[in-house]
């Protein structure tokens, strides 16, 4: 018997039946089944059904002006929604704000797995992903207002451990998109930029008795679709409704169709543009200062996209795999409409797949924005200015991610700076503080990230701090900034301050700064000289960064040659003030000095201006047995080298 599930739209949306789950795919602006989309808002105002529904998505799907998930918004269309990202759908938003129906903001790749959950049958999620957030029991458990009651995140504990638990929530219905569709429902992705999570959606609304229905640009014969081309096989759809008219199916509301996002053609990366040097560009240096060689990297929008283009003007972009939370792996990430999709990508894979790499710790380093900071180091993104914007993939990429960088203007609204003679001058401060005395809501929880010695740096036009046990300290300053008129004026709270070094002049002169060099640590045999003389090894690490586990392998190579060169053990003065170890890192470099002192070293002495630094290495140097000293100054420090008098012998007195 021959099968056929092509269809209308209006015929599909038909029969979806009111008070259902539906779940829909999209991210951002790229993969939305906007016909499907505005099919349903079409029946709604028409005949008032279906109502009542639960909407569950990842991120956002829309444009942020009423199309994607924002036609929904209709009184009595939606009574619950799950979401990572309310913000492109501002109306929807507004409702969940003022208590007219139900919300919950939960991490973007938690809700992306619990569509795999919820396929295989299973009742939720474990993860420690949102613990310490407000996604946590403890401060509200993803629930946006106060007429929603029920409990989706419960707090359990396991083997002694504390893990969040996240109820699924069963789909009735998978509004889902692909590129080609045979009569069978056999569905091919050929022309898309993401594959987002269709089949694990599918599979959850088609094992849950519900209804799937797929958007496609074209039918195609039976038996056409290659079997490994199929993203999802025919016998999960229930129908197919080709988009009309066929801008209903665009790549993104910007693009219509790109083939270097569809991965179809590979296409000349060197000309992107060069960015303009303001606080944006500023920020965006400053932060590819922490970009490590051969690591897998995540950025977020705003401020954090500027670092590709500053990699790409530096030469440094072959050293480095950028990746999005959609799916992406490696090329050129696109900006702009096309967010989330990349030119020339290794590969693409599934959403949730993505999630399962960075939950387990596969990112090196993220950079992401940052809307609010406060003393503790916690960062809002979702809650902030009565407006209601959503996590998206933050917690899931900030928590788990090796390092973190939070990039942004250290003042928000109408700032204005100038870079004059290498120094930066604040034209018009902004209107709006980010470094408040606590944050509306706690997206990234500051003092979790210490706990688990998680290296965060915090990255302004003007100013760095870095997140320690005690809070944010201030760490770097711009040349031309005023500590207390620049900064701490513009402050609810006082960061603790020691020794903050000048930020690296070369981020704020309009000119390559060298930075592959830096990252590959090609000037570091510059910081060691020896005295044969007095044979004294003296190492100049001041402000030097140790920002991975490659940075402590390239000191131990240049101090090895140099010591193997002395011919001899060595005395040793190092010089620390300024050098910054990511908190991670402190017991590698520890193990390297221990290891340095089995075979080269005689006698050591180092110093730091830094209170946090001289406590931090003293400690990882007694765990291993070396009572070492860190002095707090280099006079200190070389005192200690020197030979002590002999004692004068004791004299008889008659």
């Amino acid at each position: 018997m021959t099968i056929n599930k092509v269809t209308t739209a209006a015929e599909a949306i038909s029969r979806i039946r009111s008070n259902a789950v539906v779940a829909t795919t999209g991210f951002v602006q790229s993969c939305i089944p906007e016909g499907l989309h505005a099919a349903l808002e079409q029946r709604f105002v028409e005949t008032g059904a279906p109502h009542d529904l639960t909407l569950i998505m990842c991120a956002g799907a829309g444009d942020s002006k009423g199309l994607g998930t924002g036609r929904l918004h209709h009184e009595g269309l939606l009574k619950r929604v799950i979401a990572a990202n309310f913000g492109r759908m501002p109306k929807v938003a507004d409702a969940a704000r003022d208590n007219k129906i139900q919300g919950y903001n939960l991490p973007q790749g938690i809700i992306s797995k619990l569509y795999r959950t919820c396929a295989s049958g299973q009742p939720g999620l474990f993860s420690k992903v949102g613990l310490h957030t407000y996604v946590d029991p403890r401060l509200g458990g993803g629930k946006v207002n106060t007429i929603t009651r029920e409990d989706l995140v419960k707090l359990v504990e396991v083997e002694g451990r504390e893990w969040l638990f996240y109820k699924a929530t069963p789909i009735d219905v998978a509004l889902i998109r692909a590129t080609s569709a045979d009569p069978l429902g056999n569905l091919s992705m050929e022309k898309e930029a993401l594959t987002l999570d269709s089949l694990a959606q599918a599979m959850a609304a088609h094992n849950n008795g519900g209804l799937v229905i797929a958007q496609v640009e074209r039918l195609v014969a039976e038996g056409s679709i290659r079997p490994k081309d199929v993203r999802v096989p025919g016998i999960l759809v229930d129908c197919v409704v080709v988009a009309d008219p066929p801008e209903m199916h665009r790549m993104n509301y910007g693009v219509m169709y790109d083939p270097a996002l569809a991965g179809e053609v590979r296409v000349t990366v060197d000309n992107l543009p060069k960015l303009k040097l303001n606080e944006r560009k500023i920020i965006a240096r400053r932060a590819a200062f922490e970009l490590p060689p051969n690591g897998v990297i995540n950025l977020g929008v705003g401020a954090p996209d500027g670092v590709a283009n500053v990699a790409n003007e530096e030469k440094v972009t072959p050293l480095l795999v950028m990746t999005t939370e959609a799916g992406a792996v490696g090329g050129v990430l696109a900006g702009g409409s096309s967010f989330g999709s990349s030119a020339n990508a290794h590969s693409v894979i599934d959403q949730n797949q993505m999630f399962d790499f960075y939950h387990g710790g596969g990112l090196d380093l993220t950079c992401l924005g940052m809307a609010e900071c406060d003393s503790l180091g916690n960062v809002n993104t979702s809650k902030f200015g009565g407006r209601l914007n959503g996590c998206g993939g933050f917690i899931d990429i900030s928590q788990n991610a090796r390092a973190v960088v939070f990039a942004g203007t250290f003042t928000a609204g109408g700032l204005e700076v100038a870079v004059e003679d290498g120094q930066l001058k604040i034209l018009k401060e902004g209107r709006a503080r980010k470094f408040v005395q606590q944050v509306e809501q706690v997206t990234f929880s500051g003092q979790y990230a210490a706990e688990r010695s998680q290296p965060v740096l915090y990255v302004t036009e003007r100013c760095v701090f870095q997140l320690t046990s005690h809070g944010l300290e201030l760490i770097e300053v711009a040349p031309g900034i005023d500590i207390e008129r620049d900064i701490l004026a513009h402050m609810a709270f006082k960061p603790h301050i020691h020794s903050p070094v000048t930020m690296n002049p070369a981020i704020f002169r309009d000119e390559p700064m060298a930075l592959l060099s830096d990252l590959r640590n090609e000037h570091l045999k510059e910081r060691v000289h020896y005295d044969p003389a007095r044979n004294l090894l003296y190492l100049n690490l001041e402000a030097w960064s140790v920002r991975k586990k490659g940075d402590v392998a390239d000191l131990r190579k240049v101090l090895v040659e140099a010591c193997e060169a002395a011919g001899r053990r060595v005395d040793v003065i190092v010089n620390q003030d300024g050098c910054r170890i990511a908190d991670d890192l402190y017991d590698a470099y520890a193990d390297m000095v221990a290891d340095l002192g089995k075979t080269y070293y005689a006698r050591t002495a180092r110093y730091a201006t830094s209170f946090i630094t001289r406590q931090k290495l003293q400690e990882a140097l007694r765990r291993r047995g070396l009572d070492t000293h860190v002095y707090e100054r280099a006079e200190e420090a070389y005192a200690a080298l020197e030979p002590k008098p002999a004692p004068k012998p004791e004299q008889n007195v008659a």
